[in-house]
């Protein structure tokens, strides 16, 4: 990897995150940049859930070891989990999934068939008891934000479900610029930290297997993988010195609605057992900001940049036209923020600005017409425009989570 695009050191000079050994090792904190590349990371998850028929639900970061223990986790997972904690003759431990809380969500309800499939999600916190030789950076943390989300659903049903969920996947990653290595089928190993269901695993693999060939997508089958419970399709990034690590999952899952004895009343007034589909598009959030920082070296798409516009008013004088435009960004919903003479040269303040979508250059013709000289990241200087016409071509491009940094080919000066 480049020292350039090394997330651990670009996400301290851009401000986006930090550590400090009193907080802990493993426990990022997110400044406010940082804080708003997540937050409108997140936003647009939730918009993409909500368009594809799911509800949202809180779970809480805590549960009783008799909840791991029916979900398996103690058995299978309890290496990766921190210690029990005695509260009132209880033992709860810091949750490592969500799952077993969406399980126990959709049992608090009886379920007819007429409702699947049922599509939970949430953006929820999770700990893992990494070891501290492991950790780095946002890649590998002890205090995780995952993106994850349980369909509940008949067994005819799970094709379409997880092919959808790979479609989610693919949308997502065209708006925020990722292209996957690869996609690969996860399946069990060698050992005993695997559920011994031998049909079950035969069944989910056969699922996920015909799911991929169906898609035509190219994948590679790798043993050892697998979640403890099931197979999985894991979708596999690769950050600048080459190393790979699993950004995005659709798995297959027999093993939880039975332990937790999830059922829905059928068409023939008999109780069926649901198949439980695990989707997350985008993992943890703390990895998928790391990618994205290594991947676009700080230059996020426009709609994800914690600064979207930098106002450069050419001198003192126009300071009050900067100012209304900041505003008009602010009741746009644009991250803007002016940069004054008082910053250096204009020179100095564009190289300053070298990672912020479009720089607004504001000298005293642009100042007395309303106009703007909109000098976009990857180097095109566009002709002056009405204010107004610069918002909505921004505007447009950031609702739609374009990559694109101008929608048509603008006039342009020369550089």
């Amino acid at each position: 990897m480049t020292t350039a695009h090394d997330h651990r050191r670009l996400g301290r000079e851009l401000g986006l995150f930090d550590t400090d050994p009193l907080i802990g090792t493993g426990l990022p904190y997110w400044l406010p940049d940082g804080a708003a590349v997540r937050h409108t990371l997140e936003e647009y998850i939730r918009a993409a859930e909500r368009r594809a028929g799911y509800q949202h639900v809180y779970s809480p970061v805590l549960g009783k070891r008799e909840l791991y223990e029916i979900s398996g986790h103690w058995a299978h997972y309890s290496d990766d989990m921190f210690p029990p904690m005695d509260l009132g003759g209880e033992q709860v431990v810091l949750r490592p999934s969500l799952c077993p809380h969406h399980a126990v969500i959709y049992r608090s309800r009886s379920h007819s068939y007429r409702e699947l499939p049922l599509r939970m999600a949430e953006l929820g916190g999770m700990y893992r008891s990494e070891l501290s030789g492991v950790l780095g950076g946002l890649t590998r943390v002890r205090a995780i934000q995952l993106n994850d989300a349980h369909i509940f659903c008949t067994l005819d049903q799970v094709a379409d479900e997880a092919e959808a969920a790979l479609e989610m996947i693919r949308r997502a990653y065209g708006a925020l610029g990722i292209t996957p290595a690869r996609y690969r089928l996860s399946l069990p190993g060698p050992g005993g930290k695997y559920v011994a269901a031998p049909e079950k695993w035969r069944r989910s693999t056969s699922l996920l297997a015909g799911i991929l060939d169906r898609s035509g997508l190219p994948y590679e089958a790798v043993e050892g993988e697998a979640a403890f419970y099931g197979p999985k399709i894991d979708v596999q990034v690769t950050d600048g010195a080459g190393r790979e690590s699993t950004l995005s999952t659709v798995q297959v899952d027999f093993h939880q609605p039975e332990r937790f004895d999830l059922h829905y009343i059928g068409a023939d007034g008999a109780r069926h057992r649901p198949v439980m589909v695990h989707r997350s598009i985008i993992g943890s959030v703390e990895r998928a900001v790391a990618h994205l920082i290594e991947e676009h070296g700080g230059a996020f798409p426009a709609w994800l940049a914690p600064t979207q516009l930098v106002i450069l008013p050419i001198s003192d004088t126009e300071l009050p036209n900067a100012m209304d435009l900041a505003r008009r960004c602010a009741r746009l919903g644009l991250r803007a923020r002016i940069a004054g003479p008082d910053r250096g040269s204009l020179g100095g303040r564009v190289r300053e600005a070298r990672l912020v979508p479009y720089q607004a250059v504001i000298g005293a013709k642009e100042a007395a017409g309303g106009h703007v000289a909109l000098r976009l990241r990857d180097g095109r200087r566009l002709d002056p425009m009405p204010v107004g016409d610069a918002l909505t071509g921004i505007s447009a491009l950031v609702e739609a989570h374009s990559t694109d940094l101008w929608a048509d080919p603008a006039p342009q000066q020369a550089s």
